[in-house]
């Protein structure tokens, strides 16, 4: 992976304290002060300058260091850390904050497709395990050849929303896309989060301030490309503050769906700007027209359709045999999918996905006597 800067902020050493910084300026001094010193006075050897604390009594109370010296010492190192202070872009946060935020002093990591033949086998393993998403998987598959094509240093792949029944797996396929990718992906449940501070975060000022999941993921992985999926997002309510003002999750979205205002975007809670324009967006919705334009126009909906009985089959085969589950489980839940009650409904493959998981835990369950 490629590294590149993510934050907007400098960091100094942080073993350079005040006690050290203060005892190097009280060495420089010295060392000014024998280099001034007339012939007549016995000096050490030239290279013996370095070891300037090892001279002799006498010599060291010529070049000593005054009370005055001292107090001048310490307001210069005063001044000199409040400048690197303000330098930081950090000197409003707290000592914890700053320490959490120097985790990104190095830069964070980039995922990149080393060719464009790498890109054809991810795309391929994708649409193998989902091939109803055929759409989706081409969009990104084409975005993983152009960057290879256009040297960039890492994957960018434009902000996706599929809109599509409920039930086809949707965010399933967001999660298998982080796993071929080998990058973190975090699902955030839009009914279930307070507006989109669950996402972006609170400003300091609103009761409970805190960071949102999109900056912790990045500070636990040091990663800047994960991908992020918010699932049902129209259905994601306002937030109030004490002061009546409303702030909704589209508006919250909209800077960091658009790669020219991520780059450097603000941090509602840190107050820090951050380089979120790799971040891989995926956005569900099971009725896109009740989204707001503006979010519709960075995000042009791709329109996914329900599963066939053979593609739910098939997914299931393929799943047990990845889980390891007997021959026997999991024909005995084609058998139950395949029934012709189960098939007058829309297939859901969030149904077959808990009776797979239900016969992995009784597979790998101790056996009863």
């Amino acid at each position: 992976m490629a590294t590149i800067p993510f934050i907007e902020a400098r960091f100094f050493d942080p073993s350079e304290s005040r006690f050290e910084l203060e005892n190097r300026l009280r060495r420089h001094l010295r060392m000014l002060r024998v280099k001034k010193l007339p012939p007549s006075v016995l000096m050490p050897p030239e290279d013996a300058l370095d070891d300037i604390d090892s001279f002799d009594p006498h010599l060291m109370g010529i070049i000593g260091i005054t009370s005055d010296d001292d107090a001048c010492i310490k307001r210069r190192v005063k001044r000199l850390q409040d400048r690197r202070k303000a330098a930081s872009g950090l000197e409003h946060l707290r000592s914890d904050d700053r320490t959490r935020l120097e985790a990104l002093k190095d830069g964070a990591r980039l995922v990149s497709i080393p060719s464009e033949h790498r890109a054809d086998e991810l795309a391929a393993a994708l649409h193998e395990d989902m091939p109803w998403m055929a759409l989706a998987t081409e969009i990104v598959w084409q975005a993983m050849r152009r960057s290879v094509r256009e040297g960039w240093p890492g994957l960018r792949v434009p902000p996706l929303l599929l809109d599509g029944p409920p039930g086809i797996g949707k965010s399933h396929w967001a999660r298998r896309l982080g796993e071929l990718l080998a990058v973190p992906t975090t699902v955030i449940e839009a009914t279930g989060e307070n507006a989109s501070f669950g996402i972006v975060g609170s400003q300091r000022g609103w009761g409970g301030s805190y960071p949102g999941r999109l900056i912790e993921t990045t500070l636990q992985h040091r990663v800047a490309s994960p991908v992020m999926v918010v699932d049902e997002v129209e259905k994601a309510g306002l937030a109030t503050s004490n002061k009546g003002h409303t702030f909704g999750l589209a508006e919250a979205l909209l800077p960091l769906l658009e790669p020219l205002t991520a780059k450097r975007w603000s941090c509602p809670y840190y107050q820090v700007k951050f380089d979120m324009s790799w971040v891989v967006w995926v956005l569900t919705s099971n009725d896109c027209r009740l989204l707001p334009e503006p979010l519709l126009s960075r995000c042009p909906p791709i329109q996914m359709r329900h599963l066939t009985p053979a593609e739910l089959l098939g997914f299931v085969r393929r799943e047990g045999a990845k889980r390891a589950l007997s021959e026997t489980a999991v024909e005995a839940i084609c058998e139950v999918l395949s029934h012709p009650s189960i098939q007058r409904h829309h297939l859901s493959l969030r149904v077959a996905i808990r009776m797979l998981q239900r016969a992995d835990d009784l597979d790998s369950g101790p056996m009863q006597h």
